[in-house]
């Protein structure tokens, strides 16, 4: 991480400060509904390539209802430090129960026993769903946006006495989908196993069309604005069915994220156009990551495709999340269905209070930031109704 960075350009009863969270981190928060004490507070955690500032629409109509709303720039992200940003380094801390303990301790440094409710997008929801699993006491409810939490992994009963199993005990068949999708007439990979990669940051961060043309590109594309994001369920995990996803999802197997985007750079009249994410606060973003990298927010994905935060969530096998909870996504957003089965699960089986699951219109993957009026709205009616 390099340099100073500028003030943000915030709306009046919106604050940024910095707070000690009690696990090494100074964290960036930004801050609604702070005036007094003895508001409820909502938590808002973000996703990728995403910051405490994709909050900014809703968090003052959220204050304005009565709430202390606090989102933080989440480990590896934005203005937090404390964070190993080496490809090599501290990989273990970017856990999703070690995200989940850096919000706990944000939220006790705050003065709050607990929280109305912990709100996740994109990659904050699985973060989120953790929060709830593991400390339903302090995350009263939660809002799952965009990415379905499909319970913790199964672990089989009785394979001690299984005929042939001793044997076997404790490998894991190969899954063989990556060599199925490089197999495929045009071959492709996963996006979250080239975010894994030693290079990708790089790529992204010093790519030809430069970061602040990389971003638009890659916000337009998954968001209602782009006209090829029709999502439907897939019928399987396999490469035919996964080809099906657009390619920011399952990506040229030779390609780059930053390459795979370029194609889709909206033109000059769609930029000066585009309300939801005008130039000005596009390069909040851009100036973020050019001094920070993307290191930090894809050492969550290798935690992820490394299989640690699958082995950790083990523990709570069987276990659902039992506080209130609900589901809000973009009707545009191919992320509630790039992993089939996963939206089933969550409301047949992983949330034990799921309230329900709202699909907006006129919304892609940032549905915060393309429809934050309707987001508020479902977010006051849920926290109100838990």
């Amino acid at each position: 991480m390099t340099g100073t960075p500028p003030p943000l350009p915030l709306p009046p009863g919106i604050r940024s400060r910095y707070v000690d969270n009690h696990r090494g981190l100074r964290v960036h928060v930004l801050e609604a509904g702070y005036e007094g004490g003895g508001r409820p507070a909502v938590l808002l955690l973000h996703g990728f390539p995403e910051l405490a500032w994709s909050w900014r629409k809703v968090m003052l109509p959220l204050a304005q209802a009565g709430l202390h709303v606090i989102a933080p720039d989440q480990r590896g992200y934005g203005r937090t430090t404390g964070w190993d940003a080496a490809y090599d380094g501290d990989l273990a801390s970017f856990r999703l129960f070690s995200l989940a303990a850096d919000a706990l301790g944000l939220v006790r440094a705050l003065g709050h026993a607990s929280v109305a409710a912990v709100v996740g997008h994109d990659f904050g929801s699985p973060v989120a769903a953790s929060c709830a699993l593991a400390r339903p006491d302090v995350f009263r409810a939660v809002a799952l946006m965009s990415a379905p939490f499909a319970g913790p992994p199964a672990l089989a009963l009785d394979t001690a006495n299984a005929a042939g199993e001793q044997a076997d005990a404790g490998t894991a068949p190969a899954d063989p989908l990556h060599a199925d999708l490089a197999a495929l007439p045009r071959p492709r990979k996963h996006y979250q196993w080239y975010y894994s990669t030693r290079g990708a940051d790089a790529e992204m961060r010093h790519c030809a069309q430069g970061l602040h043309d990389f971003l638009r590109a890659y916000y337009h594309f998954k968001s209602a604005d782009w006209p090829g994001n029709r999502p439907f369920r897939l019928s399987a995990r396999t490469a035919l069915e996964l080809a099906k996803l657009p390619d920011y999802y399952v990506m040229d197997l030779h390609m780059g994220m930053s390459e795979t985007v370029a194609p889709q750079m909206p033109s000059a009249a769609h930029i000066a156009a585009c309300r939801w994410l005008p130039d000005d606060e596009l390069a909040v973003y851009a100036t973020e990551f050019a001094r920070t990298g993307f290191q930090g927010g894809l050492q969550w994905y290798r935690c992820q495709t490394g299989g640690a935060n699958s082995a950790e969530l083990q523990l709570y096998s069987g276990r659902r999340i039992d506080v209130p909870s609900c589901f809000i996504a973009g009707r545009s957003d191919w992320g509630p269905w790039q992993t089939p089965g996963a939206l089933e699960a969550m409301q047949a089986s992983a949330c034990a209070r799921l309230q329900g699951c709202h699909w907006i219109e006129g919304a892609g993957h940032w549905v915060q930031q393309e429809q934050p009026g309707e987001v508020a709205r479902l977010l006051l009616a849920f926290v109100q109704s838990a």
